[in-house]
């Protein structure tokens, strides 16, 4: 095998985009330059890197294999990178992070503007997804989740708590009947998630209030917010968010609330790199803060 760098990297790039026009918006190259890398690359190792099909290019069994040393070959470039920029100075670079929507709304924004102030060099990319992030495939170089994933070569850190409670605009709970208990939310109009759309159980908040049916349903937390700011409904949101939602309350908070956590996570080969790992740190230390600091307002 006699593969550059170039040619790995115009390979990590189809893998992660999963098509040759998206590895070429990304890479700045005409698509079909990109597919005749491809197909040199795999005249050279003698082997098909991609299963092709209308629907994208997926790695094929040896694409698999060539994914992890093209992974491992890259961060040596970042690593030499660093190295000879010097770890005293500001982080530089770009980074992505992925996280659900409610955090990526609410909290991500002002910590990791923060973190920019402060290294004016630093390119910060935040993907809002309602969905779990492939960091293998390299989605993102970090992502927040909302429970820890238990399969893969991945570094996980429990960064904070965070709570939720049921909540309604004060326009709403004027025009409706009074809630005193949680048999009153039947008589209501609920806001929550799209019950086949929820990517992780931790979500599933209906089911632990007790409530059968939503009236008002959104894979996005952002919409449910709205919604419930609008006088829609009643919803179960973070209370990280009501400091932006003016006239919305929390209801019933002694018979109801939810408490969850936030996990950082990262591909376990990035801990050598030091400009992910001062990232790291300075993104959990800022969405610690920002969490206590927007709950203590609610």
């Amino acid at each position: 095998m006699d593969a550059q760098w170039d040619d790995l990297r115009i390979f990590l790039a189809v893998a992660r985009a999963e098509s040759l026009s998206g590895a070429g918006r990304v890479l700045r190259i005409d698509p079909a330059t990109v597919g005749r890398r491809i197909a040199r690359l795999e005249t050279d190792l003698g082997a098909p890197l991609f299963a092709k099909s209308p629907t994208g290019y997926a790695l094929s069994d040896a694409g698999q294999r060539l994914m992890g040393h093209a992974v491992r070959v890259e961060q040596a470039i970042e690593g030499v990178a660093e190295e000879m920029a010097g770890r005293a100075g500001g982080m530089t670079g770009q980074i992505r992070i992925g996280a659900p929507d409610g955090a990526a709304n609410f909290v991500l924004p002002q910590v990791c503007a923060r973190i920019g102030e402060a290294n004016p060099d630093l390119e910060v990319q935040i993907v809002a997804l309602p969905r779990v992030f492939n960091l293998t495939r390299r989605e993102a170089d970090m992502v927040v989740a909302v429970s820890p994933p238990t399969a893969g070569r991945l570094s996980v850190q429990r960064i904070t708590d965070y709570r939720l409670h049921l909540a309604a605009s004060r326009r709403y709970l004027r025009a409706h009947p009074p809630i005193t208990s949680l048999d009153d939310l039947k008589g209501h109009r609920m806001v929550g998630y799209i019950q086949d759309m929820i990517f992780d159980k931790e979500l599933d908040y209906m089911r632990e209030a007790g409530v059968a049916r939503v009236s008002l349903a959104s894979n996005s937390v952002s919409v449910q917010v709205n919604w419930v700011r609008q006088g829609g409904g009643i919803g179960v949101l973070h209370d990280f968010s009501l400091p932006f939602v003016r006239g919305v309350v929390k209801l019933l908070p002694e018979a109801f609330s939810l408490t969850r956590s936030f996990y950082l996570v990262r591909h376990a080969d990035d801990r050598r790199l030091e400009r992910l790992n001062r990232f790291a740190a300075a993104l959990a230390d800022g969405v610690r803060s920002e969490v206590a600091r927007l709950e203590a307002l609610t």
